[in-house]
């Protein structure tokens, strides 16, 4: 059974520059305006990653235009943290610093294990395969965790389903 859908969801990882804005920018693309959704990272120190934006570009998601920010941005920009329903760590230390968050405020927060593709690879095409790979597992969760899309993606690409029979990553 499928929990209920959330008002709203913020995504976070470690940087903000891979994982979280894929998250954030495919869950948009999926499930349109039915919840406000956010990405942070434990920190900002980097930019927005091409490969992230090649992959998310294949299925005709746009990234490019992502900009990095913190939890400690947010913050100081008023994004009021504890206004999310859920909140869904896609790393360890982002998932620390969420619970770490629940000191102070009310949230559900998730662990969602998925793949950090950045330094993986030699090539340019086995590291597109790498964030292919992240980029699924990403599409998967959000489909198991939040039942079929209302913008459902184009037939090229099959997502394998995320489930007790598969191990995390």
């Amino acid at each position: 059974m499928t929990p209920a859908f959330p008002g709203s969801v913020l995504f976070c990882c470690d940087h903000n520059s891979v994982r979280s804005p894929m998250a954030e920018a495919l869950m948009k693309r999926l499930y349109g305006t039915r919840a406000y959704v956010q990405s942070a990272g434990v920190k900002n120190d980097r930019e927005i990653d091409g490969f992230a934006v090649a992959v998310c570009h294949e299925l005709g998601v746009e990234l490019a235009r992502h900009r990095v920010r913190s939890f400690d941005q947010m913050k100081g920009w008023g994004d009021d943290l504890a206004s999310f329903d859920l909140v869904l760590a896609l790393s360890p230390a982002s998932h620390h610093r969420a619970l770490d968050l629940t000191r102070h405020h009310a949230l559900t927060v998730e662990y969602w294990p998925v793949l950090d593709p950045s330094g993986l690879g030699e090539t340019r095409e086995e590291k597109l395969t790498y964030y292919r790979q992240t980029r699924d597992q990403i599409i998967a969760r959000l489909l198991d965790r939040f039942g079929p899309p209302e913008n459902p993606l184009p037939d090229r690409i099959s997502i394998p389903p995320v489930g007790r029979d598969r191990e995390s990553p």
